[in-house]
Parts: structure tokens; sequence; C-alpha cells
């Protein structure tokens, strides 16, 4: 299998070196700046895993042929349109495409542009950032990789990337209901997110508020109505799982796009609160915590935009 591993980042970065560990014949597709680094230094990795520095095969996209059988999309739901078009070339041959965004509308547009048939979703559980100085470095002491065909079925390139990455010290699972997998990322994904930047607190924060916990439930149980209504109910134990990590005090557990809102940087707004307002009200039901997270996320990137944030103030 000859994959293709669009940037050398955080998610990809790590995946692709634990691949490139195991012996994968895969090469990154990055730019002019992240190329001469990675042939300088080579592909840094700090983990509890263990660290690595590795040679890489690297490729602009100027430089791609269609003699891929896989291409991994690793970079942020924003950035979709410019990955679509950076790896076009890769995919003018037979090759499929495993994203690993978050959210669900990139896999739409991933099956318009290319055929359903071609695309293998997929959902990343794991904490990194790319420093500075070009280092991936893991945040957390877990790493599990998701992916599957959009039918359930155990196709032959699904069972040899997996067979590839019980290689690595990542864990994989093959799912055979992945649209189901990544509507409960979704259910959580928003509630979390949309609340953590709400309120700009994690949930031990929130929790120890007087209708703290109370509202994540209400926000759960809304986003769980709409992932129902798309024929994926989350059943009993998911829900109560929630609810236990809701009502923790001493939780300081955020999501990403708070940290990321946090440090004025840009969001995943449209990806994952804003779908879910959509699939709010196809469902019919009340919109009026997803218009206020919404609203909220969406008056902060017109602040950054207009260069109006208090970090950006103090520059």
């Amino acid at each position: 299998m000859k994959i293709l591993v669009l940037g050398a980042g955080g998610i990809g970065g790590l995946f692709g070196g634990r691949l490139v560990q195991a012996g994968a014949d895969l090469t990154f597709l990055v730019r002019e700046n992240r190329k001469r680094q990675l042939a300088e230094q080579g592909l840094r990795i700090e983990s509890q895993f263990g660290d690595a520095t590795l040679a890489v095969e690297t490729r602009l996209a100027s430089e791609l042929r269609p003699d891929y059988d896989l291409v991994m999309l690793a970079c942020k739901a924003y950035d979709l349109d410019s990955a679509i078009e950076a790896i076009r070339p890769a995919m003018a041959g037979s090759a499929a495409v495993l994203p690993l965004l978050n959210g669900l509308a990139h896999v739409e547009r991933l099956n318009h542009e290319f055929g359903a048939g071609r695309v293998v979703p997929g959902s990343a559980r794991i904490q990194l950032k790319l420093t500075p100085e070009g280092v991936v470095r893991q945040l957390n002491d877990w790493q599990t990789i998701t992916f599957g065909e959009q039918d359930g079925t155990p196709s032959p390139r699904v069972t040899e990337l997996a067979a590839l990455f019980a290689k690595t010290p990542v864990e994989v699972k093959v799912s055979d209901n992945i649209l189901r997998d990544l509507w409960m990322k979704l259910v959580h994904l928003s509630t979390v997110a949309g609340m953590t930047c709400l309120m700009r607190a994690n949930l031990g924060e929130i929790a120890r508020t007087p209708e703290g916990t109370e509202l994540l439930n209400d926000f759960l149980q809304l986003n769980a109505d709409i992932a129902a209504h798309a024929g994926y109910r989350p059943d009993a134990s998911f829900l109560q799982n929630y609810h236990k990590l809701f009502a923790q005090k001493d939780s300081m557990y955020e999501a990403s796009m708070e940290r990321d809102l946090e440090r004025g940087g840009r969001i995943e707004s449209e990806q994952i609160i804003g779908y879910m307002l959509g699939k709010c009200r196809e469902a019919g039901l009340p919109d009026l915590l997803h218009r206020v997270a919404y609203t909220h996320l969406k008056a902060y990137e017109q602040r950054r935009d207009a260069n109006r944030l208090p970090a950006q103030a103090s520059n």
C-alpha cells in the first residue's frame, strides 16, 4: 500500500511517522518550508510512547503523481477546500481518501468530489501540537485511530491499513458503522466545544456553577436528539458516561476549540456548531442553545478578523 499523508503537523506527523517506523511506503505532502525543515532535521516526535527522529519522503503539491493507494487527510476542517485542491493530482488515479477531520460535513463534501466508494471516513483520539521548532509533541497518554468503509464492509484496503497500524504503538479500530461513530463523536464535540467556548471555562469550572451541569446535560440531550433524527440515536450508556463527566467538579477537560479560541487562533465554528445548528433546524428542534453558541463563535471571528482581540491589541 502506497500512502500519501497531507501535512506533517500534529496528527499527520504522529500517525504518519509511526507508519514509517512500521515500514510503510509513505510520503508526506508538505509546503516548501516544512519540506526543507524535514530534509534538514527529520520528522521529530516526542511522545511517552517513544521519541523518534525519522528520515521521511516528502513531496510538494506540484510534484504529485496519481500513483497512491491511500491519501490521509490530517488538516483542520476549515482547510478542507485547499486540502482537496492539494491532493487532487494524487486522487486522479484510483486512490481512496481517509479524512481525520472533526465533524461530518467533510464526508459529504469528499463524497461529492471523489465518490463515496473512494472515501474511508476516520477519526483520531489524541492530543498533539506542532512546536515552533517543528517537533510533533504528544500531550496525552492515549492514541487511537478509527476508520472504516461507509458501507461497513471489511475491505482489503482497510484490512491492510489496520495491519500496518497494528505494528505501531497506536491503537487501531476498524469500524463496521463509521458514520455512527462520527455522529457520536460529533454529539460529544458539539456539546463540549459549544459549552466550554461559550463559558470560556473547562467542564469542572462549569460544573461548579449552580446551573452548569444541568445546562451541559440539556445541550447533550439536544445534540443526541439531532443525531437520532439523522438515524444515529445514542444509547443510554453513551449518555450516562457524559452525565458522570459533566458532574465532575474537578474535571480539567475542555475542547481543543476552546484552547484555540483562548489563544486567538482559527476555530471550526462552521464545521461543528454551525453544522449542528443546521441539523437542529432540519429536525425541527429548538435551536436557541445552538444559535447562542454559534453566534458567540462568529462574533469572536469578527473580532479576530478586525484585530480586536486582547492578544492582538498587545502586539
